[in-house]
């Protein structure tokens, strides 16, 4: 198959995003695939007329990808690195390309990638896609959103509210709610821009820190408990993971780099707390209109309680990354999870008869 492995963008994600779609492509190049990988963003310059070429090139654009860094990449140095200086978030001949292709591998993270925007796009011009559609990524990508669905449906989830900047009154009291918070974007992930407040101080500064990433927050109540992650693959719930930070909680530096995190999977918890993590997580998958895969995230406090913090539509695939690990775990090795994937996607098509 001529496939494209979408990445990076302008999300905070991007090194995350290009790191994913760097192992996806690899893997898919080596099973036979005429893979590439591309920028969303940056595009690719090439001649229209050579377009074919691009599906056969040595080294399958793996170039672009490098390390994971410990902090969050300078978008602003990313937007002024592009040759063109459009105000696109779709570089030169990204649509040509994905047009072209069998399936567009989403190797994306984040905004662009999770937010349903690209997806709906997509299903406009017919190019095909892996992972959640339109409506499931959209609903996903918005904690707040997703907060009032799983009340709805009775899937165990942190108390809180939302606030807007400079249009809610941000104090506790007027919130309804007691230190220790959480406070993180509404629409973020890889845990940029969370933060744990146990002062007054430490929630103002993290209400103003958190406003600097978008304009919608969470503040939710600060539940100490272990991490844990389940994968859902068309409907069904991988084996439960548990994250164990060596410091701090499961932020970004703690994601990424390595030897700053322990995964367990199976996790070591009990088979009654175990399959309640994976019901809560197969519940979900389907009150949020989610198809193909997604991972779900929670926490477990000292009583036996679970909360579902939220859903990742396009879960991570790089080394470190979760939904991998798990699916292992299950006996499904990173190449047969990529080929899956593909797999379930292209029957939604079949399915569709496009």
């Amino acid at each position: 198959m001529n496939i494209i492995v979408l990445a990076g963008g302008l999300s905070t994600e991007r090194d995350v995003s290009l790191t994913s779609g760097a192992g996806i492509c690899r893997t898919l190049r080596a099973h036979g695939h005429h893979a590439f990988l591309l920028d969303v963003f940056m595009g690719l310059p090439y001649d229209p007329a050579k377009l074919n070429e691009v599906f056969t090139l040595p080294g399958g654009g793996l170039e672009i990808a490098n390390n994971i860094k410990d902090s969050e990449p300078d978008l602003e140095a990313v937007r002024n690195s592009r040759p063109d200086q459009s105000p696109s978030l779709l570089g030169p001949n990204v649509i040509e390309l994905c047009r072209m292709a069998d399936i567009v591998f989403m190797g994306l993270h984040g905004d662009i990638g999770e937010n349903g925007k690209l997806q709906a796009a997509f299903d406009v011009l017919g190019i095909r896609y892996t992972g959640p559609n339109y409506l499931g990524s959209a609903l996903a990508m918005d904690k707040g959103i997703t907060k009032q669905i799983f009340q709805k449906n009775n899937i165990p989830t942190p108390g809180g509210t939302w606030a807007f900047k400079n249009e809610t009154d941000t104090s506790l009291s007027s919130l309804g709610l007691e230190l220790p918070v959480v406070v993180k974007p509404c629409c973020g992930g890889s845990s940029i821009g969370v933060y744990i407040a146990h002062t007054e101080e430490e929630y103002e500064k993290a209400v103003a820190d958190s406003f600097l990433y978008e304009d919608e927050i969470i503040i939710e109540p600060y539940i100490k408990g272990r991490e844990f992650a389940c994968g859902i693959i068309d409907g069904k719930a991988l084996p439960v993971i548990e994250i164990i930070p060596k410091s701090g909680f499961f932020d970004y530096k703690n994601k990424y780099q390595d030897n700053c995190t322990e995964e367990i999977c199976p996790a070591h918890i009990d088979d009654e707390t175990a399959k309640k993590m994976q019901d809560a997580a197969v519940s979900a998958f389907h009150a949020l209109k989610l198809d193909v895969y997604s991972r779900a995230d929670f926490l477990l406090d000292e009583s036996g309680n679970i909360y579902c913090l939220e859903v990742n539509s396009l879960p991570g695939m790089t080394p470190a990354s979760l939904l991998p690990k798990e699916a292992a775990a299950a006996g499904i090795d990173y190449t047969s999870l990529c080929e899956m994937i593909i797999e379930k996607s292209m029957a939604r098509y079949e399915k569709k008869g496009c």
